[in-house]
């Protein structure tokens, strides 16, 4: 016969690097610092951070309460004894299912625990019948993180708080839009028209607006906020008027509301309308607007003449870019540097509904500075609706850029020429 090799049982639970790191910090609670009954309301709260389901807090409340209150002053030491079988009497679970759930509240930090080799749990006292120690469930660590644990329940809270304040705003405000839209009887057929598509845009966008972030709801707030401005006839917001503490959208610039779009916004630009094959603007008086200045950049860089294509259309400004496309504004976007306008070229396309795959070309082909502003192009052209396939339009001039013929700094001057509020303030 073969030599037998015996498997020994494993003894207690398993343990992990993580588990063992729970261990360690539950060791350093001062003991009478946290009550038992600020503990018992925080594993109440706890199921609103996500951290553990309702089933778990009211397991984690069974155990609190299961240790008598002096185990929380100096001298005591609270840990539980209680059998799985007992708990799952309690709480009217089975067996297994509370071995997992505290398996579970030991993998999130909010309990430790010290099985022995048989599986029981029992206090170890000393001479004056004290408990020193135990094989058990140790509530030790919920009394050290006691205080990053309030924090988030609180910062959870104010979360949860400020969304619901978003929604209801968003909510009044697109049917005030809508309404506006039905009483403005005095506008066009086709300026109205225009408005609605740009209201549906942005519903659409947010769409389920229960579901939607904050921060796109501020954003769609803002845009229909001035809409109803636009649509009422109200005068520009100000600088100074706008720049106060209890801003409704402290992430928007404080002079969002102020020359965004041309003087007359709803007038039909159709004769103005440009595709990706030709850039410039055909109004005269667009062309003279920034005729010196164009033609001055132009000098200047020809006699820089033997860099690559590529980096030549790099030389527009940032402030061409914010004058030459208002939507930026519009849509509550104000980056101050060309990193922040990469950073929003994301969030400019879901806006102008182009595809992450016309993105990622466009980013390959021209690089991000100039990707970013061939976006923004879009995007103004796409709210001007001079465009109505804005991922077609983006594809196309990728491809003009792919063959050395697309022409970025003309489309700039052209769209700020268009804006001559812009270019003299």
């Amino acid at each position: 016969m073969g030599n037998t090799q015996s498997h020994q049982r494993p003894i207690g639970r398993r343990i992990t690097p993580q588990r063992a790191q729970f261990r360690r910090l539950a060791e350093s609670a001062e003991i009478g610092t946290v009550t038992r009954a600020q503990l018992a309301v925080l594993a109440q709260s706890l199921t609103c951070t996500g951290l553990i389901n309702g089933t778990e807090s009211h397991l984690l409340v069974a155990l609190i309460n299961t240790t008598p209150a002096e185990s929380f002053d100096k001298s005591g030491r609270p840990i539980v004894f209680k059998s799985n079988q007992q708990l799952a009497f309690e709480i009217g679970r089975s067996i297994g299912r509370v071995s997992r759930m505290l398996s579970r509240l030991f993998d999130a930090g909010l309990i430790t625990m010290q099985d022995s080799g048989n599986y029981k749990r029992y206090p170890i006292r000393n001479g004056d019948g004290e408990i020193t120690d135990g094989c058990g469930i140790d509530l030790r660590i919920l009394i050290v993180r006691y205080a990053e644990l309030d924090e988030l329940v609180r910062r959870v809270r104010a979360q949860k708080k400020a969304a619901d304040a978003a929604l209801r705003r968003y909510r009044g405000a697109l049917r005030n839009a809508r309404y506006a839209l039905s009483a403005a009887a005095e506008l066009s057929g086709q300026i109205l028209d225009r408005i609605r598509s740009r209201i549906e845009r942005v519903s659409n966008f947010v769409g389920a607006a229960g579901k939607a972030s904050s921060e796109i709801l501020r954003r769609a707030i803002a845009i229909l906020e001035w809409l109803v401005e636009r649509l009422m006839h109200l005068p520009r917001r100000s600088a100074e008027g706008s720049e106060t503490k209890n801003m409704t959208c402290p992430h928007v610039e404080n002079g969002m509301h102020v020359q965004i779009t041309t003087p007359h916004p709803f007038d039909d630009s159709s004769e103005e309308r440009r595709s990706a094959n030709a850039e410039q603007p055909n109004s005269p008086k667009a062309a003279s607007a920034s005729k010196s200045a164009f033609e001055e950049s132009l000098r200047r860089r020809r006699s820089e003449s033997n860099q690559p294509r590529r980096l030549q259309q790099a030389m527009v400004a940032l402030q061409d870019v914010l004058r030459a496309v208002p939507a930026l504004k519009t849509y509550g976007f104000a980056p101050i540097s060309w990193a922040e306008l990469a950073r929003a070229v994301p969030l400019m396309c879901r806006f102008a509904g182009i595809s992450e795959d016309a993105r990622a070309r466009a980013v390959e082909q021209m690089g991000e500075q100039q990707a970013a502003v061939a976006v923004a192009v879009t995007l103004e052209k796409y709210d001007r609706q001079d465009v109505t396939s804005p991922g077609g339009y983006l594809r196309a001039m990728t491809d003009r850029a792919r063959a050395g013929e697309l022409h970025l700094a003309r489309s700039v001057f052209g769209l700020a020429a268009r804006n001559p509020m812009e270019v003299r303030h």
